[in-house]
């Protein structure tokens, strides 16, 4: 049986061990493959019929020009195959699921502390002399901010939006959710399901950890925000695609929106253009949520026993069944 990744250094760049998968057959790992050149992909893939796939786009084309039997996805989102085309042709599609949750909320409060507190900001500053000629005990030069009291609205309240919510409740923080398979009234734990418009006026802070969906494609825009107290704090490790980015600059910019974090963007790696790197109180990391040596481990655990399931005839976390 053989196997290609055909880009696996994301995932491991070397820190991680790929023998579980290389004991399951003739494997062949690239770091990177082209995500454009359709003639190089079908040629990584040649008579593999395994084969994993992190960003690299599997089209229908692709799928016609090559014998694959089964398609693993290393990540959660699986839009870069074409999963019609490979269910009419019998191919699984598996992704994974669950691997990042605590990672990911853990993320969403780095940013948020960041902001609330500007760490690296003081640390260099006291590195570069400015407390020491300080005439104080202490300084600062960004206005800090308590969390205890205020409201977080978390928009998606899946396994990570939980995770998160539990987070700002040990903050000491009211939680809010709006997600669209919860009744709007109830409660789940500390958190109050609430009308997406409600959610925009009461939160201080706004995390977004929903999908991205045609329903949810920029939810973050200006007739929203609008809608928001002045001076909220949005949190954006989810999907680029929900932000209008030039509207969260010109927020950022005017003050209504205090400050953002993102560590997604519309297009990555990022462009020079992209409207947020120029916009005030915006930092910006570079898609790292998902990366923890313990969350790729998980992720790759996963991976392997995905493809084992469906070797043995019981396939999981098959996404076009």
């Amino acid at each position: 049986m053989k196997i290609v990744v055909l880009d696996g250094y994301t995932l491991n760049p070397g820190d991680l061990t790929w023998d579980a998968l290389t004991a399951l057959g003739d494997c062949k790992i690239y770091d990177r493959t082209s995500l454009t050149d359709d003639a190089e992909i079908i040629s990584r893939i040649g008579d593999a019929e395994i084969v994993f796939t992190n960003k690299t786009p599997l089209t229908k084309k692709i799928l016609d020009a090559a014998n694959v039997k089964y398609i693993g996805v290393l990540a959660t989102g699986y839009n870069v195959v074409d999963t019609a085309a490979a269910k009419a042709r019998g191919i699984p599609v598996t992704n994974i699921p669950t691997y990042g949750t605590q990672s990911v909320a853990q993320f969403a409060f780095a940013l948020l502390l960041e902001i609330c507190h500007h760490v690296a900001h003081h640390s260099q500053a006291v590195h570069d002399g400015h407390w020491e000629s300080c005439s104080d005990f202490c300084f600062w030069d960004y206005p800090l901010i308590e969390l205890a009291g205020k409201t977080m609205g978390v928009i998606g309240y899946g396994r990570i939006g939980q995770a998160t919510g539990k987070l700002a409740a040990a903050f000491g923080m009211k939680v809010i959710a709006f997600d669209a398979m919860r009744e709007i009234g109830t409660k789940l734990g500390d958190c109050d399901f609430v009308a997406l418009d409600e959610l925009f006026a009461r939160s201080d802070v706004i995390a977004l950890h929903c999908p991205l969906f045609p329903s949810t494609q920029g939810i973050i825009c200006a007739a929203n925000i609008a809608k928001m107290k002045d001076g909220v704090i949005i949190l954006n490790n989810s999907r680029g695609g929900l932000v209008v980015e030039e509207d969260l600059r010109a927020a950022l910019d005017s003050g209504k929106v205090a400050a953002a974090g993102v560590d997604v963007v519309s297009t990555e790696p990022i462009k020079g253009d992209n409207p947020l790197l120029g916009a005030k109180n915006c930092f910006i990391t570079p898609h790292i949520s998902w990366a923890p040596k313990e969350s790729r481990a998980r992720l790759m655990n996963i991976a392997v026993d995905n493809l084992k399931a469906w070797l043995a005839g019981k396939a999981v976390n098959v996404v076009n069944a």
